[in-house]
């Protein structure tokens, strides 16, 4: 079968395409026909060595996609032969706060492969109404964002939320919110992204290139208050301007470190949630969300396998809007 392999902290450029022996579902296992895969900002990571505490020789990178169910080992009972799923980013998280070591993308082989066996009890079956493309856009960046807002403080209908940029979490966290009822003020450096946005029911655009104190700007379309839940994409640099936007009962929700660190840990004077993706059981609940309100996760481009360092360039170069997704078939 075909598979990419990386090497952590070398860079896009160690990425290479391998054939290796098609694996064999043992006990508790399935073997998955991947189809689609997308990449998440984790990826990108890891493969320049810059993830702290993980550290991979050589691996099979991506943590997000859909397959279909080939055979089953000897006790597998969840799923059968013929269902499309996607694997949990950490396998056999099932319950609770705290994710597994069992990572996909590193240190536990991704899915940047055509064939793979894994834990039954690990994946999740996949509504009918949403594509492959669309379904591998979920695991990481679409259960970060609905943990963001129906995690540590669950956003109300009527209530504003306020979204970083046009990545998959914050386009995801755009599109939950919309479909609970919710408002959403957006801001990026591109006018043209924001006027995508706002076909995906983005209420206030906010270009921070043109507008620096977009905090201001902001407070004033809302009328002088602020937001409820905050998406917190870009870390620390960020957070003390995050801070200042956040109304009384609301949270800052501690998503990514695009500008260098992440903010857990931090106190800005408001509350700040860490949201760590999450377990099986919010992953079927988000599905059935997204199936109940016929929600189409945005995919930007879709790359084959083959080319899977264009699409990490791709996604280096911050010029895509939602997510970047690989065929796989």
């Amino acid at each position: 079968m075909k598979a990419a392999i990386a090497k952590g902290g070398a860079g896009i450029d160690s990425i290479s395409l391998v054939e290796l022996p098609m694996p064999i579902p043992g006990p508790g296992e399935a073997l998955l026909r991947l189809k689609a895969a997308t990449l998440n900002y984790r990826d990108l990571l890891m493969v320049k060595g810059q993830l702290s505490g993980v550290k991979e020789p050589y691996y099979v990178p991506l943590s997000c996609a859909v397959g279909e169910v080939e055979a089953v080992g000897e006790g597998v009972t969840r799923i059968k032969p013929g269902d499309r799923v996607s694997p949990l980013f950490a396998l056999g998280w099932f319950k609770g706060s705290t994710p597994t070591a069992a990572m996909l993308g590193g240190p536990i082989d991704g899915v940047a492969r055509s064939y793979g066996a894994f834990d039954a009890e690990s994946l999740c079956l996949i509504p009918d109404k949403l594509g492959d493309l669309e379904a591998a856009t979920l695991p990481c960046a679409g259960l970060t964002a609905w943990n963001a807002l129906f995690g540590p403080r669950p956003l109300a209908a009527g209530e504003w939320v306020l979204v970083q940029g046009t990545g998959g979490v914050s386009l995801a966290a755009l599109q939950w919110a919309k479909a609970a009822g919710g408002h959403v003020v957006i801001t990026s450096s591109s006018s043209a992204k924001l006027h995508r946005a706002r076909a995906l029911g983005a209420d206030i655009l906010i270009n921070y290139r043109t507008t620096p104190d977009w905090a201001a700007a902001a407070r004033h379309a809302l009328g002088g208050r602020g937001v409820d839940i905050l998406v917190d994409v870009v870390g620390a640099a960020g957070l003390e301007t995050a801070a200042t936007m956040i109304n009384d009962g609301g949270i800052i929700a501690a998503v990514g470190m695009l500008e260098g660190s992440a903010s857990w840990g931090l106190d800005p004077g408001k509350p700040v949630a860490p949201i760590a993706v999450g377990h099986r059981g919010q992953h079927e609940v988000m599905l059935a969300f997204a199936a109940l309100h016929g929600i189409r996760p945005v995919v930007d481009v879709a790359y084959d396998l083959d080319r899977l360092p264009d699409a990490m360039r791709h996604l280096e170069s911050g010029n895509f809007f939602g997510k970047i997704a690989i065929n796989l078939l």
